[in-house]
């Protein structure tokens, strides 16, 4: 299998991380096996994520299939792209083709990324996931990595809406991104998809709390901090200020991780039940 086009983006996106003296610092890349199969579960904090995973992929040499957005095809220079290589169209409404798909890439031994959050945090905290990584990771029996990335909402992420518009892309140089690999992590034949699912939602907590609280990511005294979470003293929307804003789909489940608090409500509370 070529993987020609993949390599072109790749050394595009290293080309204006270069331009914008972004550094990516990795830890745990060991975890992330050269061969065979694996399913990476990433937080989602920015636009560019995929591509700062990706960053730090290409160093244990593996082209990471990702699970996006389907309207991202609908520009068809893009969808060339995408296709080529070999990247997961998630239709919310319909995502049982993505499933398929992601599983019949695992199955022929690739590494496959999914954003289990199904879309940015406003909060800067890990929201309500789905259960495709659960229900993919206990069917296949591939080990899932979890990982997470901050540092890149400074160049590019949402935020609170301005005159009824997004922040737009930071062209400031000299940012620090951070991707960390955690440990491997299984799903049994007879696990429960929510309890699974919620565990991930602590595992990825502890490893995006341990970033970021580290010095360098700290906002500086008295500097206002949109682009940091509410919790650890920054300015970003709190849990329940982002409820609104993010758009969670209904069958997600909803986070029993996180800072404290009253709890948010369960998206996938007021879900339809399942047919059968």
């Amino acid at each position: 299998m070529s993987d020609r086009v993949y390599r072109a983006v790749n050394a595009t996106g290293r080309g204006v991380l270069r331009a914008l003296d972004v550094r990516v610092r990795v830890e745990g890349a060991q975890h992330l096996p050269n061969t065979g199969p694996v399913l990476l579960a990433v937080n989602h904090v920015s636009y560019p994520d995929f591509v700062l995973v990706e960053r730090a992929a290409v160093g244990r040499g593996r082209f990471v299939r990702f699970m996006c957005r389907h309207d991202v095809w609908n520009h068809r220079p893009v969808a060339w792209a995408m296709d080529r290589m070999q990247h997961i169209p998630v239709d919310r409404e319909a995502p049982a083709a993505a499933y398929l798909r992601a599983r019949t890439l695992l199955r022929d031994g690739q590494a496959v990324g999914a954003f289990p959050e199904a879309g940015i945090s406003y909060s800067y905290t890990i929201r309500p996931l789905m259960r495709g990584v659960a229900s993919l990771a206990r069917e296949t029996g591939v080990p899932v990595l979890p990982v997470v990335v901050w540092g890149g909402q400074r160049i590019w992420s949402v935020g609170r809406p301005v005159g009824g518009k997004e922040p737009g892309p930071s062209l400031r140089r000299g940012r620090l991104v951070d991707v960390r690999f955690g440990e491997p992590r299984y799903a049994a034949p007879g696990d429960d998809l929510t309890e699974w699912t919620q565990g991930l939602g602590r595992h990825l907590t502890a490893l995006l709390e341990g970033v970021q609280r580290l010095p360098e990511h700290r906002p500086a005294a008295g500097e206002h901090a949109p682009w940091y979470p509410h919790h650890l003293g920054g300015h970003a929307p709190d849990r329940h200020e982002a409820t609104p804003l993010d758009v969670v789909p209904r069958s997600a489940v909803g986070p029993t991780w996180g800072p404290s608090g009253p709890p948010l409500p369960d998206p996938s509370a007021s879900a339809p039940p399942a047919p059968g």
